[in-house]
């Protein structure tokens, strides 16, 4: 028991690692499906942004000190570009939001893949040297920076008026107009805010859980963080909790060889635990009515 428990204590500092970029863009989210758009696209977002974070790093952390802020940046900024695609498609065009996040995804799997091959010649990144370390009580940055982002997002979303507006733009968009409020721009506002902490998240995994970018960094991590805001109920504290769980179990699979009681069991079954739990987790919530009322249905401005 004290082995376990000494085991569990050591993975808190991967645990939050892992945790990080799950909740940034499950923050992100949560804000895009408030305003009434569903955003599938978190996967693709979040790999543009690490290949974007992976490539920047490479090229500067031998020449300029704060490569990784610049990272950061730029990859909020082309996960920013690539949502504009999405807000366009969806909100501008009203096309279905699920198809325009999945195309978002096949096109994000194609143009790292490109880029890398263009930069690269080859279908990932040249490895950087180093990159975030853990730091203070050996927890790393990136946690911090989520639950900074997770406090500004409730704040607000429940505190400010443009939050009452954004809630308003996806339970009665049409109510929401009537008192003068452009839906328009509120969810356009949305949608760009989630690709910007998609972008966020790509970068905080590849910079602390890899040394290069890879088709597979992000591994489903969008789809966990989708299935995250379903579990959390789209409420701050929800996601928190439900990222966390699913970021231990992603620990968990990563840290059972330490563990003797478990080591007869099969290392795939814990591999496999996080994304086992999402599919329960959407199966029991799909049902559920807590999903805004106005999310995924397009903005007509003559409808009452």
């Amino acid at each position: 028991m004290l082995e376990v428990l000494k085991t569990l204590w050591n993975m808190l500092p991967s645990t939050l690692m892992i945790v990080a970029p799950i909740l940034i863009a499950a923050t992100g989210g949560m804000i895009c499906e408030r305003a009434g758009v569903v955003n599938i696209a978190l996967e693709g977002l979040m790999g543009i942004g690490a290949m974007t974070a992976a490539t920047t790093h490479y090229f500067l952390e031998n020449t300029i000190p704060f490569s990784i802020p610049l990272a950061f940046i730029l990859a909020a900024l082309a996960g920013c570009l690539f949502s504009l695609i999405h807000a366009f498609a969806s909100i501008t065009l009203r096309a279905d939001q699920v198809i325009s996040g999945t195309g978002i995804n096949l096109l994000s799997n194609g143009l790292t893949v490109f880029f890398c091959q263009l930069l690269f010649r080859m279908d990932r990144t040249q490895n950087f040297q180093m990159g975030i370390k853990a730091w203070f009580w050996g927890i790393y940055p990136t946690a911090w920076l989520a639950l900074a982002i997770l406090g500004l997002a409730a704040f607000m979303l429940y505190k400010r008026p443009w939050g009452l507006r954004l809630r308003a733009a996806g339970e009665h968009p049409q109510a929401l107009a009537s008192a003068g409020v452009n839906v328009i721009r509120i969810r356009y506002t949305a949608v760009l805010i989630s690709g910007i902490l998609a972008g966020i998240a790509g970068a905080c995994i590849v910079l602390t859980q890899d040394i290069q970018y890879t088709v597979n960094s992000i591994n489903g991590k969008g789809f966990i963080a989708l299935a995250a805001v379903s579990f959390g109920r789209w409420l701050p504290l929800g996601i928190l909790g439900s990222s966390f769980l699913f970021g231990a179990s992603s620990a968990l699979a990563v840290n059972i060889v330490n563990i003797t009681a478990l080591k007869s069991m099969p290392p795939e079954l814990f591999s496999a635990m996080p994304y086992f739990i999402t599919l329960i987790t959407l199966v029991i919530f799909s049902g559920k009515d807590y999903a805004p009322r106005a999310a995924g249905q397009p903005y007509d401005k003559g409808k009452s």
